[in-house]
This record gives C-alpha cells, sequence and structure tokens, in this order.
C-alpha cells in the first residue's frame, strides 16, 4: 500500500524517527547512550519474535538459537577469515533461516506449552553445541572481538553512536518487513492461526507453512540482532548468547508492549531496557537480580491490568489525537481498504 504524505498517521513514525536520531547527540552521557543501545538490540529481537510469537501465536521461547546463529557466523566469519561484520551479519542471517527448516518441520505440529518447551530445547541444543566444539566456537572461555580503531565495515567505531544507528536503522527495516507482512495475505492468514489454528486450517489455511514463512523473517531479523549484540559487548560466549535469558527478554518486550502489534516490540523494549539498566546499577551491588524483581513486577502488571500491552493503553489516545489532525479523513479511508482487504483475502 502506497504511503500518503499528507496522512496524519505519518506523523509519528516520523517524529519516533526524528527523537531516536537526536537523543543520543542530546544527552552524550555513555551510560545514556549505552542503553538506547541496548534498547534498539532488544527492540529488533523482540520486532522479530513477534512475528512468530505475537501474529502467529507460537509462545516460542528458543529465539536464542537464532540470535546465537548469527552472533556466531558473523563473529566466526571475522576472527577466521577476517571477513568485514558488514558481510557477515547477512549470511549470519542466512544461517539463521536455515537452522530455522529443521526446527519448524521438528516443531511446528506442536501447540501451547509443548511448542515452548520444544522452542527452550532447540536454543539449549543449540548452546550445547557450540560448547561442544571448542576448538571451533572458543568453548565456555568464548573470545573477544578483534578490536580494530574506527572500523566501520566491522562496526566497529570510535564512539558507539555509528553502532547504535545501525541497529535502529535495522529497527526500522524490521518494523517495515513486518507492516508489509501485516498488509499482505501471509499477515491475514498469520492472525487466522494465532487466534484459532484449527479454524484456519478449516477454511484451508496450510498453518504449518504459515507458521514457517514467519519463522524465517523472524530468524533472520533475531539474527541481525544477535550480531549487534556481540559488536556491542565485544565478546561471545555460548551462555551468553544461547542463554534462556535472551529468549525471554524478546518475550518481555513484546507482551509488555503490545504482543501482536506493529510497534509493540519497541515501546517495550524503550521501557524495559531502561528501568533493567537504571535498576541494575542503583541495586545490581548489594541485590542481585534486582531487575527481574522489577521485569516481574510490571509483566505482572500488564496482564492483569491490560493484557494488550502499552500499545492498548496509548493506541486510543493516538488514534483520537490523529482523527482531531488535518488530513484524517485520509487514514479512515485507509483502514476501511485494509478492512476490505482482509475480507476479501482468501487461501490460496
Amino acid at each position: 500500500m502506497r504511503v500518503d504524505l499528507r496522512a496524519p498517521s505519518i506523523y509519528v513514525p516520523l517524529l519516533l524517527l526524528l527523537l531516536a536520531i537526536v537523543a543520543p547527540l542530546a544527552l552524550p552521557n555513555p551510560f545514556f547512550r549505552s542503553v538506547l543501545i541496548e534498547a534498539a538490540i532488544f527492540a529488533l529481537l523482540g520486532v522479530g519474535w513477534n512475528l512468530l510469537g505475537g501474529y502467529a501465536g507460537q509462545l516460542s521461547l528458543g529465539h536464542a538459537a537464532y540470535f546465537g546463529v548469527g552472533a556466531y557466523t558473523a563473529t566466526l566469519l571475522l576472527v577466521y577469515q577476517g571477513i568485514a561484520t558488514i558481510y557477515g551479519m547477512w549470511v549470519g542471517g542466512l544461517m539463521a533461516m536455515l537452522v530455522s527448516i529443521p526446527i519448524g518441520l521438528a516443531s511446528f505440529r506442536l501447540r501451547g506449552p509443548y511448542f515452548a518447551i520444544a522452542s527452550i530445547a532447540t536454543a539449549e541444543t543449540m548452546r550445547l553445541l557450540a560448547l561442544k566444539f571448542r576448538d571451533f566456537t572458543f568453548g565456555a572461555l568464548g573470545t573477544t572481538i578483534p578490536l580494530t580503531p574506527n572500523a566501520p565495515l566491522n562496526w566497529l567505531f570510535s564512539e558507539k553512536l555509528g553502532l547504535y544507528y545501525t541497529t535502529v536503522a535495522l529497527v526500522l527495516a524490521a518494523v517495515a518487513s513486518t507492516a508489509w507482512i501485516e498488509r499482505h495475505k501471509l499477515g491475514y492468514y498469520l492472525v487466522a492461526v494465532g487466534q484459532d489454528e484449527d479454524a484456519a486450517e478449516a477454511i484451508g489455511i496450510r498453518s504449518p507453512w504459515v507458521k514457517q514463512q514467519a519463522n524465517f523473517v523472524s530468524a533472520f531479523f533475531s539474527a541481525l540482532a544477535g550480531t549487534m549484540y556481540v559488536q556491542y559487548t565485544y565478546f561471545i560466549q555460548p551462555d551468553s548468547v544461547f542463554g534462556l535469558p535472551i529468549s525471554v527478554e524478546a518475550v518481555l518486550v513484546s507482551i509488555v508492549g503490545g504482543v501482536g502489534t506493529l510497534w509493540g516490540p519497541v515501546i517495550g523494549a524503550l521501557l524495559l531496557q531502561p528501568i533493567a539498566a537504571v535498576t541494575q546499577a542503583q541495586l545490581g551491588s548489594t541485590f542481585a537480580g534486582a531487575q527481574l524483581v522489577v521485569y516481574a513486577l510490571i509483566l505482572m502488571v500488564v496482564i492483569l491490568a491490560k493484557p494488550s500491552g502499552l500499545v492498548g493503553v496509548l493506541g486510543p489516545v493516538y488514534w483520537r489525537v490523529l482523527s482531531a489532525l488535518p488530513g484524517a479523513e485520509i487514514d479512515r479511508r485507509r483502514r476501511v481498504e485494509q478492512a476490505k482487504e482482509v475480507t476479501s483475502a482468501s487461501p490460496a
């Protein structure tokens, strides 16, 4: 669908983009910039997870598998072959997509808690393999990223601003891809499968194939997030990229922000990462795991008070504001057209 620059709905994304560009320049504090980078990385991971876990309704607790595959592929290509990360990251994304094929074949016939358990087992298997082949992956000791001052092709910059803007660009690409999927047949099928898989199959939707298509895209962006994470920490080790906390983080930012929504994971990451960083900085030395307690409290409040997440809170306000702006009729017509597309979409 063509973007109409006269529509008020374009104002908010442009405003968010402007804020993302200006924020690290207006507040050059290293701690603040680190928080922004972490938020961008986990927003990217959350957007990737949300395609499968949100739209398709598959509670994956194993997205660390794709995160780690991307991280290790790009890192090992750099360490062993000297291939710049700007190229290795795409190879990592493709590797994650390939890995997603057997994972999907083995697990997409499962549902509910059985699928969740299978996804955890997948990530744990990848972690154990990375530990086992230590001569190649450096095992439990891990390895540092070869540091080359100001090497943009490896996403290594004299300051972390370059890494931040690169990650923000990837987040925008992931959101744009999700928006495209939302408005096409695959998006409608994903929502149908997520809401009632039996009913979707009854009308001819092949749910395993639909979920696998979402898994391809989900794995790709999750792998890119893994690469950015390693370039941020300068270190890789199986537990740091294949561990359960990575998968849980992807789930949390999506649920808190608004699972199955376009901007939910981004909003969730922008809320949770600063809270986690500040809590860890203030209480981490005296109260180990303080940020996890805060996460748990936030999650309980969201689930009990507003299961639709922050998007459910902000969405009505957002649309009321837009309806009062010039050009609101353009957005109304577009929503009517989208509704017509949904009703006319039929299984191939």
